[in-house]
């Protein structure tokens, strides 16, 4: 009879080590969904896909045994048509949040540097660190905007990579044109500039700069857009950039293959031939983010101006209580302590809720 398998002898001194400086990274918190409570913690558009964009998810899933179509071709093309943009200058991603992780990964070797705002979009830092670069936050100004001032002087011959968010995630904030143009006009030319603009569909503010236009005009400027927020395809996780053909390529080197997933890649597609009617639901956010600031404002609350599916509320040292007051009114909002809370626009009755809730606040 064979004896058991003797453990190695150094089984308790040998484990199988990870990187040590991944326990102080911090982790991406996702908006807290709460049985029985109105979600307004997560950037979403409360209502669903267009039909004509459901008919094409399940179209598309008839033919989920294949593998996607690795670089997107038919959305690249899209979206080529719909922007103008050579098809070379476009790139498509699991969500703009993983087109930020590849763009560190492209852009920086280790030790090389990140610009970016804080408080900004958290996924950020967290892209910054996984790639070995190194963060260099710069504070908002006091309006809760990118100071451009103080990133501009916070680039060194070791910047690789500036992210400016605009509108800024989460205060909703924005920078104009003259002030970004300025901006751009003094950044070296060897460090990309990554214009985020995740919430563009809801920026009504005509001084507000298109940063596709800006990309044709500057050759150290790549835009980034998704699908997950106007466009309501938050589950599918679809993005794209815009951008230099030669950094769009480095992208493409970086990208875990298939991950960009069919259904994603055609609801995309069915949502831009749809786009009037998508841009007709944004209206209605923007008016019902109207409403929400107004009345915010008259109760008393301090509101920053937004141009995005959100508004900001710099509660500083009382976020907690606020987030656990709103939970108590069963309304989930996003806290980030110590500087201020998140509140996605919902529908008109989540909002009333919400509006209750924070009358109810003893300010």
């Amino acid at each position: 009879m064979s004896s058991a398998p003797q453990s190695p002898a150094n089984s308790s001194a040998q484990q199988p080590r990870t990187r040590a400086d991944l326990a102080n990274l911090p982790a991406y918190v996702a908006g807290r969904t709460v049985p029985g409570a109105v979600k307004l913690a997560s950037n979403e558009t409360p209502q669903g896909p267009l039909p004509s964009v459901a008919r094409a998810i399940a179209d598309a899933a008839t033919e989920v045994n294949r593998y996607p179509d690795m670089v997107s071709t038919a959305l690249t093309e899209r979206i080529s048509r719909e922007l103008d943009v050579p098809s070379e200058r476009i790139t498509v991603g699991c969500g703009s949040v993983a087109l930020c992780q590849q763009l560190v990964q492209a852009m920086c070797a280790p030790g090389e540097e990140v610009v970016y705002a804080w408080r900004s979009f958290e996924a950020y830092p967290i892209a910054t660190q996984i790639a070995n670069a190194a963060a260099a936050p710069v504070p908002l100004d006091d309006g809760h905007t990118h100071d451009l001032d103080a990133m501009l002087a916070a680039i060194t011959p070791a910047t690789r990579l500036v992210f400016v968010c605009n509108p800024n995630n989460p205060t909703g904030t924005v920078v104009r044109r003259e002030a970004l143009t300025r901006f751009l006009d003094a950044v070296p030319s060897n460090v990309l500039v990554v214009l985020d603009e995740a919430y563009r569909e809801f920026v009504t503010d005509d001084d507000v700069p298109d940063g596709v236009e800006l990309a044709r005009t500057y050759p150290n400027v790549l835009v980034l857009r998704t699908f997950s927020k106007a466009y309501g395809l938050a589950g599918l996780r679809v993005g794209y950039g815009i951008g230099p053909a030669d950094v769009i390529t480095a992208l493409r080197k970086v990208y875990v293959p298939f991950s960009t997933n069919a259904l994603a890649q055609r609801a995309a597609i069915a949502s831009l031939d749809a786009a009037d009617e998508l841009m007709e639901r944004c209206r209605g956010i923007i008016a019902e983010r109207t409403r929400v600031v107004a009345a915010l404002r008259d109760a008393g609350f301090e509101v920053p101006e937004t141009q995005a599916n959100f508004l900001w509320l710099p509660l500083r040292e009382r976020t907690q209580e606020f987030t656990e007051h709103a939970l108590e009114h069963k309304v989930v909002v996003r806290g980030y302590a110590p500087d201020g809370v998140r509140v996605t626009i919902g529908e008109p009755a989540e909002n009333d809720l919400f509006l209750a809730a924070a009358r109810a606040f003893d300010k």
